[in-house]
């Protein structure tokens, strides 16, 4: 493992994360420190959403996402339903705004936790900390994804995905089962996988394709359970 060099700033990481994660992932478990990483991608992510659904176009956009939503089940939102939604549209823009706050350091450190445990009963010799590491650095990803779509969502008012698999068959009806299946897979989710796989096979001498492609069997398999009850529900 190669910790030749002084030991990055926080920025230079997060970068470092996004173009040579290898490198980078060397010098993060040399000496692994999470708190920071963890605290800018929290903010950032909060930040972006308070800016967007503060705005008219923001809160439009959610209460069309939380309809749209609600019909890819199969149900219809009547007119009361509606009404209601538009009534608890600032709670829902609270949360939303607040969300990330909470959710982002619990499901890093969840996730931590769990691929902690899971390496340890293969063999690894990691610590939680360089884990944890690992994971808030990765991040940088979700970031990058999050100051990618703020501004297009807004010009385009619309919260609905524009980095799924589904953007290469707009021939598909959106109720199709394949055309849900590959809505289901998101192009920054894939690369959060690759990035973290990176990471995990820096730690514990793994071949990164391999962890990678074992990520991504379960995200397929996730994907297609999603499709296929989405399907049962919401009808052909």
């Amino acid at each position: 493992m190669s910790t030749q060099g002084p030991h990055p700033a926080l920025p230079a990481r997060l970068v470092g994360v996004l173009l040579s994660p290898q490198q980078t992932f060397e010098r993060i478990a040399a000496r692994p420190t999470w708190l920071g990483a963890l605290a800018v991608v929290t903010v950032i992510l909060a930040a972006t959403n308070f800016l967007f659904l503060r705005t008219e176009v923001g809160r439009m956009a959610l209460l069309d996402e939380q309809v749209r939503q609600v019909e890819r089940f199969g149900m219809t939102v009547s007119d009361a339903q509606y009404a209601e939604m538009q009534r608890t549209l600032d709670v829902s823009v609270l949360f939303g705004s607040v969300g990330p706050l909470v959710m982002t350091p619990v499901v890093t450190l969840g996730l931590a936790g769990l691929l902690y445990g899971i390496f340890t009963v293969l063999g690894g010799g990691a610590t939680f900390r360089q884990v944890a590491a690992v994971v808030a650095h990765s991040g940088a990803v979700s970031v990058l994804q999050q100051l990618f779509l703020a501004p297009l969502n807004y010009v385009r008012e619309s919260l609905s995905s524009t980095t799924n698999l589904a953007i290469f068959v707009p021939f598909l009806d959106e109720g199709h089962l394949v055309a849900r299946f590959l809505g289901a897979i998101d192009l920054f989710i894939v690369w959060w996988l690759a990035v973290l796989a990176i990471g995990l096979a820096v730690l514990y001498r793994r071949r990164a394709s391999a962890v990678f492609w074992s990520f991504m069997g379960i995200y397929v398999v996730i994907a297609l359970v999603i499709a296929l009850v989405m399907r049962a529900m919401g009808g052909a």
